[in-house]
């Protein structure tokens, strides 16, 4: 079977609305092919018109993004898990949004690898939960790479380092989704040279009493972003058993 193929896109830094609003365009239009397709299947009233194959083919697509300073919360949110004021977090520069997507609240900074696959998991699978276990896997290779061995956290989605020691337990990468039609948006969060201090304003995805990490910080040196984003690159290709086009 041949492996998918998926358009990436390097945003660079964007703010956040932006991203977003571009990620719910790909998404539209895909849900749209997929319509398309439905109105042509036998027994279901056809488009009068003619529609070129190239218009049914629903795109797979692949963004990394750095943002500036964002709070982000899901739909399924808790806003008491935001600490700081409206006031306070004007004056600090962060923005706030109520997303659509799943989990709490988290945040979005500069040297932080935000990922977002708008993928049509019928292409490969309608598991929203082996879609999840995926992203996880991607970014438990690159830390692998670094020498820092992650895992999972029993029924807390992202990926942790000393996630079975108590009092230890860190997370170095937030993830949360959403699907339409099996069409994905929204994704991953990965902090490489984060500034951590901002979480000190929330209670990240809503967990108590967990820690959070960045790569810079479990290395003890700031690392190549760059190269950070290559590794991730290939290891989306590797877990999902696929080809990365610009």
């Amino acid at each position: 079977m041949s492996k998918q193929e998926i358009i990436f896109r390097d945003l660079g830094m964007m703010d956040y609305k932006t991203a977003w609003d571009y990620q719910e365009q790909l998404l539209q239009e895909n849900v749209r092919k997929k319509s398309l397709v439905f109105s042509l299947e036998p027994g279901v009233k056809n488009d009068p018109l003619p529609t070129p194959d190239s218009e049914l083919q629903t795109q797979h697509y692949f963004l990394l993004v750095e943002h500036p300073p964002v709070y982000t919360l899901g739909k399924s949110g808790n806003i008491e898990n935001v600490l700081i004021s409206d006031e306070m977090r004007s004056m600090k520069g962060i923005e706030f949004f109520r997303t659509n997507r799943g989990g709490d609240i988290t945040f979005h900074g500069p040297q932080q690898i935000v990922g977002y696959p708008i993928l049509d998991l019928e292409k490969f699978y309608t598991d929203i939960g082996k879609y999840l276990r995926n992203l996880e896997e991607m970014i438990i290779l690159t830390l692998a790479e670094y020498g820092i061995e992650a895992g999972r956290s029993n029924g807390e989605t992202g990926v942790w380092i000393d996630a079975d020691k108590p009092g230890q337990e860190r997370k170095i990468c937030a993830i949360g989704v959403r699907s339409s039609r099996w069409i994905t948006m929204h994704g991953f969060a990965l902090n490489v040279n984060t500034d951590l201090s901002y979480f000190n304003f929330i209670v990240p995805c809503g967990i108590q009493d967990k820690q959070v990490t960045s790569l810079q910080k479990e290395l003890g040196h700031v690392v190549d972003f760059e190269e950070a984003k290559e590794k991730v690159k290939r290891n989306f290709e590797k877990v999902f058993d696929a080809e990365l086009r610009e």
